[in-house]
């Protein structure tokens, strides 16, 4: 073999090696997967957090899959009960382990989406709902409305008897650690107080996305917002289009992140949109959005994606981000912040 024509070999390896390292990262054969937000990195967890968070997001994939499975089972069933699950969690950004309002109030955030209607039903505001997204799920089943917020969010829950707590509920002292530690840094007017938010939540909002048998996709999200958050600001998660959507001709989407970003971008709706009216792969879409579009402009985020045909992509530009998945064959797949 001549040296011009090793050369070639060498380059066109090369080449490969290096298209082959760019190619977004997905998965095939997927029924369900999550994500318990955004993180550090690996090497910052202790061993007794990992096995923690591992086992959190097993027992969420193990109870969607089932509620998927059941006879008459369907996509949002499973979301429904993969998020309940990490709702339940102290671990995570939602439900009991909420972070704090400046106020030191714990406000949760959900919503849901069906992918084949393309119904809706969200909450906001919310203090005393023991599972956000249950309720986002009445919203959409048993009104005619998207989005209920606040006091008038929690009365109808309390109308349909869903389970209601007291706000104490929600507190952890891990949480309540971090929100006094910011006050401190905010009053001392650091820059990295300011800038805090996301990038500082070891982790943040929860989601899912999941498909049956019959191609039909669903989301959903739950959050308890952005750390020493302003008097009535609300973020993404409970926003269709920004950090929920599912459509049956496109793909399921569940985000987190910094929802100012996710709102602006429209993020959500965005990777969707890229798939149905330009062709691209769910990978492709998805890394399109969070790599090329947020990332430039400093939105730090994730999302967990699925399409009809079982693939399954969950970028971040974050230093890590948790998730799961469940392929067809009943695999469960965990992975830590950057794994």
């Amino acid at each position: 073999m001549s040296y011009h024509l090793l050369g070639s070999v060498a380059i066109l390896l090369i080449e490969f090696t290096m298209s082959a390292a760019a190619e977004p990262w997905s998965a095939p054969n997927v029924v369900l997967g999550i994500h318990g937000g955004t993180s550090g990195r690996r090497a910052e967890l202790n061993a007794e957090l990992d096995q923690a968070l591992r086992a959190d997001l097993t027992r969420a994939l193990e109870s969607g899959h089932a509620a998927l499975s059941r006879p008459q089972g369907t996509p949002l069933d499973a979301v429904e009960a993969a998020i309940r699950v990490m709702e339940d969690s102290p671990h995570f950004n939602a439900g009991k382990g909420a972070i704090f309002t400046r106020e030191g109030r714990n406000e949760l955030d959900a919503s849901i989406m069906d992918g084949k209607t393309r119904a809706a039903g969200a909450v906001g505001f919310v203090t005393t709902i023991k599972n956000p997204i249950t309720a986002a799920r009445a919203v959409m089943e048993k009104t005619k409305h998207v989005l209920l917020v606040g006091p008038g969010a929690e009365t109808f829950a309390e109308q349909i008897e869903l389970e209601i707590v007291a706000p104490e509920y929600f507190r952890t002292e891990r949480r309540w650690e971090q929100h006094q530690r910011e006050l401190r840094e905010e009053t001392a007017r650091t820059r990295s107080a300011q800038m805090r938010d996301v990038a500082s939540e070891p982790w943040s909002t929860v989601g899912a996305v999941a498909l049956d048998g019959a191609g039909n996709l669903a989301a959903g999200t739950s959050t308890g917002g952005t750390s020493n958050k302003l008097f009535g600001r609300l973020g993404d998660s409970p926003i269709v289009g920004a950090g929920t959507y599912a459509d049956n001709e496109s793909c399921a989407v569940s985000g987190t992140g910094r929802g100012e970003f996710f709102i602006r971008w429209a993020v959500a709706y965005d990777i969707g949109a890229l798939m149905k009216y330009r062709g691209m792969s769910l990978a492709a879409a998805a890394d399109e959005v969070i790599m090329h579009k947020l990332k430039p402009a400093g939105g730090d985020g994730g999302v967990v994606a699925l399409d009809s045909q079982g693939n399954f992509a969950a970028p971040y530009n974050t230093p890590g981000m948790h998730r799961g998945w469940i392929t067809r064959d009943g695999k469960i797949h965990v992975r830590l912040c950057d794994e």
